[in-house]
């Protein structure tokens, strides 16, 4: 992962009698980090599909065991393997590698990370999600509280010599108090389809015991979210990067139920249904001191700086050749 060390713009003044925007901590360096999450499942998934010690997948008659067919061409399991490995192999690897290492340094330097800050870290993501299209990540909760402890010990350990005055933090707070007062969110999942008449047959569909993962990923014109079941991750009642149709139904969505034929603006029609909701928090200065001061410390850094760069105080190797290249 990798910082810009200007990430506080200088203030400007506001246009047209608005007022500033708030200031948005941190949220382009934890969306990269989750959005490695999926990466980081295929290696388990990998893992989980090889077969122990040296036995070779293979079928009843002794041949390749074959996962799938087109025509007389098969699939066998080593090729879809060996084709995993190559196009997901690398990342995820680098993914994991770099957990290791995290955790290696917070031995080295007696770095803790406790669970209050993990969860003010999702919390302090989920309100400041720009777009749906970062927040198509997070399947898998462990691995997601895994992965932002491993950026938490790398903030730590890049700032453990940087002095941030408490006036300093302070004042952060007290100017933008705002951004700690999170807001209750949902996590949404949408189909989007050309008329009220095929919401209407979606609903009709799912009312009659079809997943909506599955009718997202056949039905929905959103192809994006589309492939994902309609996940569009955490979204608040107030969230602007939404249509305002899905933004004003989402409060209303009873868990695992779905919403009625809601008119978006683009002349498309959406069906949204709500997995989970995640309770709004207003976070005192005690509770968020020492988020701002790693957050200004991170700010003096003069560079970009990523866990690879510890590769070779902690040893780390791996097969795609020495240190990070």
């Amino acid at each position: 992962m990798s910082y810009n060390s200007n990430r506080r713009p200088p203030k400007q003044e506001p246009a047209g009698g608005q007022q500033p925007p708030k200031r948005r901590l941190k949220t382009k360096p934890l969306v990269v980090l989750i959005l490695l999450l999926l990466l980081g499942n295929l290696l388990w998934f990998i893992a989980w599909l090889i077969p122990n010690g040296e036995e070779k997948a293979v079928g009843g008659n002794g041949q390749a065991e074959v996962v799938a067919e087109v025509g007389k061409e098969t699939i066998d399991r080593e090729q879809w393997m060996a084709a995993m490995e190559e196009r997901y192999g690398r990342e995820t690897l680098l993914t994991l590698v770099n957990e290791l290492v995290m955790e290696t340094a917070a031995d080295e330097y007696d770095i803790k990370v406790t669970d209050e800050e993990i969860d003010l870290e999702l919390a302090m993501l989920r309100s400041t999600q720009d777009t749906t299209g970062i927040a198509l990540y997070a399947e898998d909760e462990a691995r997601l509280r895994e992965r932002t402890k491993s950026q938490l010990i790398l903030e730590k350990v890049l700032t453990k010599d940087v002095v941030i005055e408490e006036e300093e933090v302070k004042a952060f707070y007290e100017e933008d108090r705002s951004i700690y007062e999170v807001a209750d969110s949902y996590r949404t999942h949408m189909i989007v389809v050309g008329s009220q008449q095929e919401a209407e047959e979606v609903i009709s569909e799912l009312e009659n015991g079809s997943s909506f993962d599955v009718l997202a990923r056949e039905r929905s014109l959103d192809r994006a979210t589309g492939s994902l079941g309609g996940d569009i991750g955490f979204i608040t009642a107030d969230q602007s990067s939404v249509d305002p149709a899905i933004a004003a139904a989402v409060e209303s969505v009873e868990n695992g139920k779905w919403s009625e034929p809601l008119p978006l603006q683009d002349g498309r029609v959406a069906i949204i249904t709500v997995m989970e909701k995640a309770e709004g928090q207003t976070f005192t200065f005690e509770e968020v001191a020492s988020h701002i001061s790693r957050e200004l410390a991170l700010e003096q850094l003069p560079q970009s700086v990523s866990p690879e760069a510890f590769w070779q105080e902690f040893d780390a190797k791996w097969f795609y050749g020495e240190g990070s290249e």
